[in-house]
């Protein structure tokens, strides 16, 4: 594939790709956590795009503006994106999570003329208190709220005939915010071709589907990894996709497996790695699944050897970002490396460069950097193109994640830039330290990060979060010394380590390694150490 081949025709809207497949096919099954099941065909979805594309215009939001979405994993939630999209409207995502100065900042940097949200989730909206000038329309889901329109009654009386709105590759499509794990959150802007560059990347060369296949990515809509996978990469490709509204529970997620009898997966590695520890983990059947995928943060070796010798299944790790697709990966065509983020979908344009922006040679640890010209790369950060610049080499994106790559061309992820541990002239990634950790049978979660040192200038601290059964002691903190000492490397292991009932995320479930290292540092200055 070369990359013009990821080039969308000039006039090019992203629901074109799902008209496709117009048919009385599932697209979606549902099922909640009672119980309750639900499925719509492709036909179906289509029409009720087509009616919501309808309400929104008949309230005057037109091309080029912006609507914000709080919808958990329904099938409405499809319906507003296709709507929305179809409209030329895009669509900013809010996870259940956000506060109320969550929101109010997306609204009001995005200028988001409406906010639909489901019924769960009215109350969190209400509780801005700060103004939002561009806010017009307020739509619930499944409520009839005071103050809020009904899309049921707005859907009741709206045409399901619409003509999708021609809008160009390079409009609008997606302004999706990052997690926030560093200073206010970026508005990633992604426009209608970014989304015809990643259905020719993601779906065909990573999640190896085919026509007839379940899948089941499990994100939640609040995300830019829902509008990769649960949304594009399963309607983009015309397959049926799985939608379970329900808590993460590991046994729960493999009955879920063997009884859709999926057969292509993604998840997180926190997924991975609770279902690899689920008693009797052999007497389910996972046959049908062909494929499972991991995405979000490094993918830990203890869960990939489990799902091999239990279910000879290779769980490949992908990397991408909100701010791109699918950039290194293990795809269809490469062998797995245990360990490895697998190999650049493109060699030319997704490299590894030092601060200068001049790519580095094999085994030295730089900068992920992906060329500025790739489609499936962000146009800019909304209203903040000194944040995209400041992440600008040259010809380079940076994506701010460090890695090596051997001679064969496979990346080996080494942490976030401001995440590497510099200790007595040794540069040490804390995803490694992490992984041994997490195979010791007590520990539940961790974060490893710098921790200022008189001496060595730094120290590997691990904050660890054990199992029920298991209490913090000095002699389970030596133990897991010697334990990550004999994992790797002996200068890689924690010299302290800190048990901790939970640890800081952000809203979207990733480790703030930021607020411990400032943690550190605090308490560091105040011991009298120079930092």
């Amino acid at each position: 594939m070369e990359l013009n081949d990821l080039i969308a025709p000039e006039v090019y809207n992203l629901t074109s790709e799902i008209d496709r497949y117009d048919s009385d096919k599932i697209a979606l099954r549902w099922e909640g956590e009672t119980g309750e099941k639900r499925s719509v065909t492709y036909h179906e979805l289509i029409e009720k795009g087509k009616r919501f594309a309808n309400v929104l215009t008949g309230l005057g939001i037109k091309k080029g503006d912006r609507v914000m979405m709080m919808v958990p994993k329904i099938i409405d939630t499809y319906v507003i994106y296709l709507g929305a999209l179809r409209a030329g409207i895009a669509v900013i995502p809010g996870s259940e999570m956000l506060h109320a100065g969550d929101i109010a900042f997306r609204i009001n940097q995005g200028g988001a003329k409406a906010i639909i949200a489901y019924r769960d989730y009215i109350d969190q909206i209400e509780q801005v208190k700060e103004p939002m000038p561009s806010l017009q329309y307020k739509i619930s889901v499944e409520s009839t709220a005071d103050g809020w329109l009904s899309m049921d009654k707005l859907m009741a009386g709206a045409s399901a005939d619409f003509t999708t709105v021609a809008t160009r590759r390079d409009d609008i499509a997606f302004l999706t915010y990052t997690s926030g794990t560093a200073g206010t959150p970026k508005g990633v802007v992604h426009d209608h071709g970014w989304a015809y560059a990643h259905l020719r990347i993601a779906p065909r060369r990573w999640l190896n589907i085919h026509e007839d296949d379940i899948v089941w990515a499990t994100a939640g809509p609040g995300w830019q990894m829902w509008i990769w996978s649960p949304f594009l990469s399963v309607l983009g490709m015309g397959v049926t996709g799985i939608v379970y509204e329900g808590r993460f529970h590991p046994a729960k997620q493999l009955e879920l497996l063997q009884d859709y009898k999926v057969n292509v997966l993604l998840c997180t590695p926190t997924e991975y790695r609770l279902m690899a520890k689920v008693d009797h983990l052999g007497s389910y059947d996972l046959s049908h699944l062909h494929t499972a995928c991991s995405a979000g943060e490094a993918l830990n070796s203890g869960a990939i050897d489990t799902f091999k010798k239990t279910f000879g299944l290779e769980l490949k790790d992908g990397y991408g970002q909100t701010e791109s697709t699918l950039l290194i990966g293990t795809t269809v065509d490469t062998e797995l490396r245990l360990g490895s983020m697998g190999q650049p979908l493109f060699d030319d344009v997704i490299t590894i460069v030092d601060e200068d922006g001049h790519p580095v040679p094999d085994g030295v640890i730089g900068n992920i950097a992906v060329r500025r010209d790739f489609p499936a790369l962000l146009k800019t950060y909304y209203h903040q193109p000194d944040r995209y610049q400041a992440a600008v080499i040259g010809d380079y994106f940076l994506t701010g994640d460090r890695a090596s790559r051997d001679k064969d061309n496979y990346f080996w992820f080494h942490g976030r830039r401001d995440d590497v541990i510099i200790s007595s002239g040794f540069t040490i990634g804390p995803a490694e330290v992490e992984d041994a950790l997490l195979k010791h049978p007590a520990v539940k979660d961790c974060a490893v990060v710098a921790s200022p040192h008189p001496v060595r200038g730094n120290i590997v601290k691990a904050f660890v979060v054990l199992k029920e059964s298991y209490a913090g002691s000095n002699s389970l903190a030596r133990k897991l010394k010697v334990f990550v000492k004999n994992e790797t490397s002996p200068y890689k292991y924690p010299r302290e380590i800190e048990f901790v009932a939970d640890l800081p995320k952000s809203v979207s479930g990733k480790i703030k390694r930021a607020d411990l290292r400032d943690l550190e540092i605090s308490r560091a200055r105040k011991k009298g150490i120079k930092v």
